[in-house]
């Protein structure tokens, strides 16, 4: 049976990279029949990065038989995976995202989890030798990749070795870093074609904190403006969102990826309440700039607090 390799819900470009990249691994050197598929629509980069590397879109997975044999990547939450997860049969979960508990096994699997930015690091440095393998386009998915998940070394995520891959990376396809980091932060910047809903769902995970359920929306941009500009529609929107999802309340922060910071929308008193005692903001008005926060995992889930 074929085995299904695959990320979270609301495919970034690492979930949608990460899962083609390992997918390679294990069917051209490892000799085992997988396919790699999607858990919904990829985000604007992430197609980018299919179509300039000439890469097949993944199906999207609609349904997942009991038994069927997967892969996990770039994550280990229950609530980002289909509901009967626990139903397939897990061979290994590769990640680095805190564990959170909650996924059962058939029986012992591989589980690698790294303090690393991006899956994609990962996957090369498990690769070992046989990376060298890997034809240019697997090459470009992985640095797309890095280069996301870090905003291109930006992120406080960051670490050496996630640059030292990219750029080992990089050098082999004879790219310059800013110059296609460039194209890629332009593609995922346009979301002109994007409802309200779909750009709060685009980058989002649900979140307990102190018995409130938050959704953590992210929107990485280098033209913060055109999203801002539909604050008054994002905020009526968020409400709708909160019902439909089964949580209290959508956090909306929205990356400025040149200027390093993030404007989180403030459309009530809870929203209000998270940004002052989560990050020590004044708040006057329906947004907030926060200087530095870039990073969902390491800068705002740590920290919030209700």
């Amino acid at each position: 049976m074929t085995t299904l390799v695959f990320g979270h819900k609301s495919p970034d470009t690492d979930s949608t990279g990460s899962p083609i990249l390992w997918s390679w691994y294990l069917n051209e050197v490892k000799g085992e029949q997988t396919e790699p598929v999607l858990l919904g629509e990829p985000n604007t980069e992430a197609t980018f990065m299919l179509e300039n590397w000439d890469l097949p879109k993944p199906r999207i997975l609609e349904d997942l038989p009991a038994e069927t044999p997967v892969v996990i990547v770039d994550t280990n939450n229950p609530a980002e995976l289909p509901a009967n997860i626990n139903d397939a049969d897990i061979r290994a979960i590769i990640d680095h995202h805190k564990l959170v508990g909650g996924l059962e096994t058939k029986g012992p699997i591989d589980i690698t989890v790294r303090p690393l930015a991006c899956t994609a690091t990962i996957m090369v440095d498990l690769m070992g030798e046989d990376a060298a393998k890997m034809p240019d386009a697997i090459k470009g998915a992985a640095l797309t990749c890095i280069l996301s998940d870090t905003l291109e070394f930006r992120s406080p995520t960051t670490t050496a070795h996630d640059r030292e891959v990219a750029e080992r990376l990089a050098a082999e396809l004879e790219l310059d870093i800013s110059a296609y980091a460039a194209e890629m932060f332009a593609a995922k910047s346009d979301v002109s074609s994007f409802s309200d809903a779909e750009l709060i769902r685009m980058d989002s995970k649900e979140y307990e904190v102190d018995g409130t359920k938050f959704r953590v929306s992210v929107l990485e941009t280098t033209a913060p403006g055109v999203v801002l500009d539909r604050k008054a529609s994002l905020a009526d929107s968020m409400v709708a969102v909160a019902k439909e999802d089964g949580v209290e309340q959508v956090l909306l922060f929205v990356v400025d990826i040149l200027n390093e910071e993030a404007t989180l929308l403030v459309p009530n008193d809870l929203v209000k309440t998270v940004a002052e005692k989560s990050f020590g903001a004044t708040v006057d008005g329906d947004a907030v700039v926060l200087p530095g926060i870039m990073s969902r995992k390491k800068q705002i889930i740590p920290n919030l607090k209700v």
